[in-house]
């Protein structure tokens, strides 16, 4: 028997765990440390979030600072209980707990809707499945199509929400520049919230549903050139979305550190004005 017909003549056996062999894996790397650094990154941005929006002060560094400084969990501050000067002017008389909790609704939503998100705390937390080659930890699959996972959906939804956010953060990073009783000047949270409303604006640009809003509809590109030419944009910056997710989710929470630990005087905000 030659070569070829004995390896064609190899018996197939179905079944076993969804997803992969009996056996969990053959593979001899360290498959493992993606899914436990992605375990740890998120538990510890969850855990300290909820910290942030739950403790309801120094989240906004002012006039008396000679500052225009305020956490991107509590912008736009829209309750009475803001800090003086830290809201827009609108203000809610019957939200009487942290104003973080009204905010985070929608990022936190846009992030956890997002594409790449899903793969990562599916993988991690949920191990479905952990790794390439690696054997599914559960036994049926149902995909997105039952509770709670139908909802992820709206992910394109939150999209344009984030994308008003976005430009709020844009604006405060601009307000940034002020330095009331001084003047106009730059300081390291000034730079720190331009690096912030940059990163989430790539994070945003480059999302799937970014790249498919314009140029996923479009049957023909001739027809579309403009279409074309934003969505031939926007693929580079897609294929880098992962990237961008993990650089703003980080610097994000480190933006509300840093104007937490100015406006409780633990820290100076060093700068110059003109």
């Amino acid at each position: 028997m030659s070569l070829l017909e004995d390896a064609t003549a190899t018996p197939v056996v179905l079944g076993g765990v969804r997803g992969g062999p009996d056996l969990p894996t053959l593979r001899q790397d360290r498959w493992w440390v993606q899914p436990v650094v992605t375990v740890t990154v998120l538990t510890a941005f969850v855990a300290y979030a909820t910290w942030a929006a739950f403790v309801n002060k120094d989240y906004f560094a002012g006039p008396s600072l000679h500052r225009d400084l305020i956490s991107p969990f509590y912008s736009p501050c829209l309750t009475e209980s803001c800090v003086p000067g830290s809201h827009p002017g609108t203000i809610l008389t019957w939200w009487t707990i942290s104003p973080a909790l009204l905010i985070l609704i929608f990022p936190l939503g846009f992030r956890l809707t997002c594409y790449y998100y899903r793969k990562a705390y599916y993988r991690s937390f949920w191990w479905a499945p952990p790794a390439c080659a690696v054997a599914d930890a559960h036994g049926t699959y149902t995909g997105e199509s039952r509770f709670p996972l139908f909802f992820q959906n709206v992910h394109r939804y939150f999209f344009f929400a984030g994308l008003v956010f976005n430009v709020i953060l844009t604006i405060d990073a601009v307000m940034a520049f002020r330095q009331p009783g001084v003047g106009i000047g730059i300081s390291v949270g000034t730079v720190v919230l331009c690096i912030n409303a940059a990163l989430l604006w790539m994070y945003s640009i480059s999302c799937h549903a970014c790249r498919h809003l314009c140029g996923g509809g479009a049957k023909q590109f001739s027809k579309a050139p403009v279409r074309y030419r934003i969505w031939k944009t926007l693929t580079p910056l897609n294929a880098n979305h992962m990237v961008f997710a993990w650089m703003s989710l980080v610097f994000v929470a480190l933006t509300d550190l840093y104007v937490r630990l100015v406006a409780s005087g633990v820290i100076h905000d060093y700068g110059f004005h003109f």
